[in-house]
């Protein structure tokens, strides 16, 4: 068993990467949750937002690993499927004085939604990973500073098969035509696609041998936001977002295989000197 859970592993890796995290969450009043609590507390991150729940139990997941290192999950949300709007009233102020907000889908849509509109309208930077994947309303895609859907999510997303570069492009156009800002579809060993101002960069990932893509998607997730908020372009930080995660998939487990930004610096030393 290992912590996990998409929005746990982005903060984890925000908190790992040097970045100043505020995670706000709904867990079950169990054992689990408490020792996530535990684990926040000990990578840095402020949890004074996450609720505890009396009568849901923390969200688990089950994890199946083929011989290419990729993951088929089935999750049991639990307390995560009952974080409402309501839940995010007292963080406002927080949300408003914040950088960078990250969401994913593993909560409801309705509070993705809410915060999403509420970030947009205070000129706070909004990054969503729209994973698991699902479709999305216009006016939530309208208020997307950045998206960062994967392959499969980029199909649903634009209706458009996304099987290589090409049809990425494609689909990452048809998105942007929904309203959203800037799109990066993650693509695996083929690297990532970004599509800013109607220009489209390829970003190649590194070679690596995969052993787990159990949350390499959240490592690239977090790192883009901690990159982003140190001022980096957004080309330059997928960049560096597709290195961190690329250490991730090396590794078995969740929250387990997520980098610290010292290691990622010796990677770069020990390049250098070979």
């Amino acid at each position: 068993m290992n912590p996990g859970g998409k929005g746990a592993n982005q903060a984890v890796a925000v908190a790992r990467l040097g970045g100043e995290v505020v995670f706000i969450s709904k867990m079950g009043n169990d054992l689990f949750g408490k020792q996530s609590f535990q684990l926040f507390d000990e990578e840095g991150i402020d949890t004074k937002y996450i609720l505890s729940d009396d009568d849901l139990p923390s969200g688990v997941a089950l994890i199946t690993i083929d011989k290419d290192g990729e993951n088929s999950i089935v999750v049991a949300p639990g307390a995560n499927a009952h974080l409402l709007p309501t839940d995010i009233e007292p963080a406002l102020a927080e949300i408003e004085q914040a950088g960078i907000v990250l969401l994913q889908l593993e909560i409801p849509l309705q509070t993705v939604q809410f915060v999403v509109q509420y970030a947009g309208a205070k000129g706070v930077t909004v990054i969503l990973n729209p994973a698991p994947a699902t479709l999305l309303p216009p006016e939530l895609l309208s208020h997307i500073d950045i998206i960062t859907p994967n392959k499969t999510e980029a199909s649903m997303l634009s209706a458009i098969e996304v099987l290589d570069m090409e049809t990425a492009k494609h689909a990452a156009s048809a998105i942007q035509q929904m309203g959203v800002k800037n799109v990066v579809i993650t693509m695996g060993a083929l690297g990532a696609l970004v599509l800013q101002n109607e220009h489209f960069e390829i970003v190649p990932a590194q070679i690596v041998e995969t052993v787990d893509t159990t949350a390499a998607g959240d490592v690239f997730n977090g790192a883009l936001a901690v990159y982003l908020s140190e001022g980096k372009d957004l080309v330059e930080a997928v960049r560096l977002a597709c290195e961190a995660a690329a250490v991730s998939v090396t590794r078995l487990g969740a929250q387990s295989s997520i980098p610290y930004r010292r290691e990622l610096l010796v990677r770069k030393l020990q390049a250098v000197k070979s």
